[in-house]
C-alpha cells in the first residue's frame, strides 16, 4: 500500500492544515492508501505516535511508498532523515515530497537524496566533533566527563574556582573497600589472588558481579582516580611516556588523576600509554602516592615476563583451562597423587566443576602428539631460549630512564632527588633482567628439527609445549587440546 504522512505542530494562518496536506498528497498515490497524521508534534525528532506506527508498518513490509507534502513534515533533522532513509531503502520503499518535487523513483530525486546524505554526514561529524571537544575540555578542567562512576565513587557536583558546580566523583561507602584493597595488596606477601579470596570470604560483592577476581582488582589498582597525585605520580607517568593535560604544578598531592584518550586494543591496556593523556581531577584522592606506587611496582612485576607456565608439577602449566568458567586450572599434590583444580572454584568460588581428568594420562597423550609434530618440523634451526621477551623489557626500561632524564627540562620544580630515586629503581630492574637473561643463555640451545620430546628436561618440555599448544580445556573427565598448528 501507499502511505501519506502529514504533520502540523501548531495551527498557523500561514501554514497548511493537516487535511490540506493529505488532499495534495492524494494526487501522488494509488487507491490502496493509509493515512498517518501527527498534530501538535514537532519535526525536530521522530518521537511522534503515528510516525512510529508508519515506520513499524515499513518494517513489516506493508508500505511501498511514502508521500509527504513537504520534506520538513517528515523530518527537520538531516541526520534523522539519512537514518530513516536507510530503513526505507532496506525495505524497498519509495519516498515522494510533493512541494519539492522530490521522488526517489526518478534520477533527479536520487541525486537530490545524495546531496542530502552528504550534508547529513557533515552534520553528524560536526556534532561528534563538538561532543569530543566538550569532553576533552571538561577533563582538562578536572570535571568528570561522563559515564558510570568507578567503584568507590558516586557522581555528584562540587564548586570549581569560579563557584560553578561541576560534575565530580564523590567517595561513597565502597571507598573503604578500595582503601583495603590498596593497603592489603601493598604488603609484600599479598597477591591479587589472595586479595580476591579475602574479599570473597568476607562476602563483599564486586562491582557488577558477586565475586572478585584478578582482572577486577587489577583495574582498580591501576587507576589514578584513587591516588593523591604528587611529584612521584608525575614521574611515574612521565617514565611511561604519557602526555599531560595538566601542568606539573597541578600535582599537589591532594587531587587525583584521570587518564583519557584512545588506545591500541592490540596492546595491553596498562602496558602502553601512548596517545593517552593524564589530567588532574577536581576530586581528591584517597590513596597515598607511596602506597599507590608500591602497588604499581608489584603489578609491573606481575607482567614483566609473565608467570604463565610457572607450575612445578607438570610441563602443561599455564595451558590448562576450565572448560566451564574459563579460569586457569592448577595442580594440587596430595602424597603421590595429583589433582586438577579449577582456580575459579578454589580461589573465587564461582565455578562448581570438579575436574576428573588424570594428569599423567593427559601428559602422555599430549607428549605423543608433540613427538609426531616435532618429527615433521622443517629443517630450520630454532633457538629454544629466545630472549625476545628480555630484549623488549630492557628496551622499555631504557625508554623510561630516558623519559625521566628528559623530565628534568620540563620544570625546575622537579628535583634531582626524585629523578635519581626513580632511575635507581629502574636500573635495579634492568640488572635483574640482565642476570636472568644471562642464566637462560648459559643453557644449551635446542634445534627442533633434531629434538625428541621424551629426553627433554622439565623446563624444555614446557617451552616446546607452549610453542605447539594454545590451551587445553578440561570439562569433567574430558580434555580438549587446542593446537597452534
Amino acid at each position: 500500500m501507499d502511505a501519506i504522512y502529514a504533520r502540523q505542530s501548531v495551527d498557523k494562518a500561514d501554514s497548511l492544515s493537516i487535511q490540506g496536506q493529505i488532499d495534495l498528497c492524494r494526487r501522488e498515490v494509488g487507491k490502496d492508501i493509509q493515512v498517518y497524521q501527527d498534530k501538535g508534534f514537532s519535526g525536530k525528532n521522530t518521537n511522534r505516535p503515528d510516525f512510529q506506527r508508519m515506520m513499524a508498518d515499513v518494517e513489516k513490509g506493508l508500505v511501498q511508498k511514502i508521500v509527504v507534502y513537504r520534506l520538513d513534515r517528515f523530518s527537520r533533522s538531516l541526520a534523522d532523515f539519512s537514518r530513516l532513509w536507510e530503513v526505507l531503502q532496506r525495505h524497498g520503499v519509495e519516498f515522494v515530497s510533493v512541494n519539492e518535487r522530490f521522488d526517489t523513483s526518478t534520477p533527479m530525486g536520487r541525486a537530490m537524496l545524495s546531496i542530502i546524505m552528504v550534508f547529513a554526514q557533515l552534520e553528524r561529524e560536526t556534532t561528534a566533533e563538538r561532543v569530543r571537544d566538550n569532553y576533552y575540555q571538561r577533563v582538562k578542567l578536572g570535571s568528570w566527563p561522563g559515564g558510570p562512576a568507578p567503584y568507590g565513587f558516586s557522581i555528584g557536583r562540587i564548586p570549581d574556582a569560579m563557584g560553578k558546580r561541576s560534575p565530580a566523583l564523590i567517595p561513597n561507602e565502597n571507598m573503604e573497600v578500595v582503601k583495603r584493597i590498596f593497603d592489603t595488596y601493598a604488603l609484600a606477601e599479598a597477591s591479587l589472588g589472595s586479595v580476591a579470596r579475602m574479599l570473597n570470604a568476607d562476602g563483599i560483592p564486586a562491582p557488577k558481579r558477586a565475586t572478585w577476581d584478578n582482572v577486577t582488582l587489577s583495574r582498580i589498582l591501576h587507576s589514578p582516580l584513587y591516588v593523591m597525585a604528587d611529584e612521584e605520580i608525575y614521574l611515574h607517568y612521565k617514565a611511561k611516556g604519557i602526555q599531560f593535560a595538566s601542568d606539573f604544578e597541578a600535582f599537589d598531592g591532594i587531587h587525583a588523576g584521570m587518564i583519557i584518550g584512545k588506545r591500541d586494543r592490540s596492546v595491553g591496556k596498562y602496558q602502553s600509554l601512548k596517545d593517552q593523556h593524564l589530567s588532574i581531577a577536581n576530586h581528591c584522592g584517597v590513596i597515598s602516592s607511596k602506597v599507590w606506587i608500591q602497588c604499581q611496582s608489584k603489578l609491573d612485576g606481575n607482567r614483566q615476563l609473565g608467570r604463565k607456565g610457572s607450575g612445578k608439577h607438570t610441563w602443561l602449566s599455564g595451558l590448562l583451562r576450565c572448560g566451564c568458567c574459563g579460569y586457569s586450572v592448577k595442580v594440587n599434590k596430595d602424597g603421590d597423587k595429583y589433582y586438577l583444580v579449577c582456580s575459579g572454584r578454589s580461589n573465587l568460588g564461582l565455578c562448581k566443576q570438579a575436574i576428573r581428568v588424570d594428569l599423567r594420562t593427559l601428559e602422555e597423550s599430549v607428549a605423543a602428539e608433540l613427538e609426531r609434530l616435532l618429527a615433521e618440523c622443517p629443517d630450520i634451526e630454532t633457538d629454544t631460549y629466545e630472549d625476545q621477551a628480555y630484549t623488549s623489557a630492557l628496551a622499555e626500561i631504557d625508554q623510561k630512564i630516558n623519559r625521566l632524564i628528559d623530565a628534568l627540562t620540563v620544570s625546575s620544580d622537579i628535583t634531582m632527588a626524585y629523578v635519581n630515586r626513580a632511575i635507581q629503581k629502574l636500573e635495579g630492574q634492568k640488572q635483574a633482567l640482565l642476570d636472568e637473561r644471562a642464566r637462560c643463555q648459559s643453557k644449551p640451545s635446542l634445534h627442533l628439527r633434531r629434538v625428541q620430546f621424551a629426553p627433554l628436561d622439565f623446563e624444555e618440555k614446557k617451552m616446546v609445549a607452549a610453542q605447539f599448544v594454545k590451551e587445553i580445556n578440561l570439562i569433567d573427565d574430558r580434555a580438549e587440546v587446542i593446537w597452534n598448528v
